[in-house]
């Protein structure tokens, strides 16, 4: 297990009782859940590599697809879910997270979310889901408070502020290491300067998740969502939230690892 996964979980305890689950229990959790689909949905992240570089994915030409079709494969981001999962969810997890998700709410849920997870369109759930953002406000409607407490539950913005630091120190020091790039600065230095840079990182992901629910969730009612933010506060639920979200991270972090790897022999250290 690498560091960003115990950081996001903080639950050793959890980990050591946790019991060897079937693979296949653990792909019908993955299916019933929809994490499937949110782990392939990690591919689409792959083009924020070069810019973290002071670049852009078209530099590399026809290259960057093939880096990318190679390093995020699908299958290979799969096993690697099921390798941890498979040492770190627990039975009573498993099955708590699937019946919910079995319902008929849950499925209707996890077809909206999957479809989300893949929209590739850059600004589309951005731009769609702040003009929707904009007509609740305008009417006083009590949606957008149920949107938020809807976030909070899933623990998406913490989890996505640690997340997004670590994958980006561990890219870029995997990168430095490769020879990709010179760093100005250690690894100490390096997380102390984006932690200067939280607050209005937390605030942009913050109205980011915003959006992304208001469009991801359109058609469901406002009853269908105070009971999907009741489930996601479940305690157990948490649980697997946060495994959920470390897992993906952890996932995220390493394909950027091996990114940053190929970067080296796609183009020489001295042009970038």
């Amino acid at each position: 297990m690498t560091p960003v996964v115990l950081l996001m979980l903080g639950c050793s305890a959890m980990m050591a009782h946790a019991q060897a689950l079937e693979t296949e229990d653990l792909e019908a959790f993955l299916e019933v859940t929809g994490f499937d689909v949110a782990l392939e949905s990690i591919r689409l992240s792959a083009d924020a590599a070069p810019q973290m570089l002071g670049l852009q994915a078209e530099d590399f030409g026809s290259e960057w697809k093939r880096l990318v079709s190679e390093v995020f494969e699908t299958d290979l981001m799969h096993d690697m879910a099921l390798d941890i999962l498979g040492k770190t969810l627990t039975e009573t997890q498993l099955e708590h997270a699937s019946g919910f998700y079995a319902s008929d709410l849950g499925k209707r849920l996890v077809v909206v979310e999957n479809s989300s997870h893949m929209v590739e369109e850059d600004g589309l759930k951005s731009e769609s889901g702040g003009q929707i953002i904009e007509g609740l406000k305008s009417i006083g409607s009590p949606r957008v408070a149920i949107l938020e407490r809807l976030n909070r539950a899933s623990g998406s913005e913490e989890t996505s502020l640690r997340s997004i630091q670590e994958v980006q120190i561990r890219f870029l020091m995997a990168a430095a290491g490769a020879g990709v790039i010179e760093l100005q600065m250690d690894e100490p230095d390096l997380r102390e300067a984006m932690r200067s840079q939280e607050a209005e990182l937390r605030t942009n992901l913050r109205q980011s998740a915003l959006e992304g629910a208001a469009y991801t969730y359109q058609a469901f009612s406002d009853d269908e969502m105070v009971a999907y933010a009741k489930a996601l506060e479940d305690p157990k639920m948490i649980e697997v939230y946060n495994l959920m979200n470390a897992v993906q991270y952890e996932i995220m972090a390493n394909r950027f690892e091996a990114v940053a790897d190929r970067l080296r022999v796609m183009q020489p250290s001295q042009d970038l």
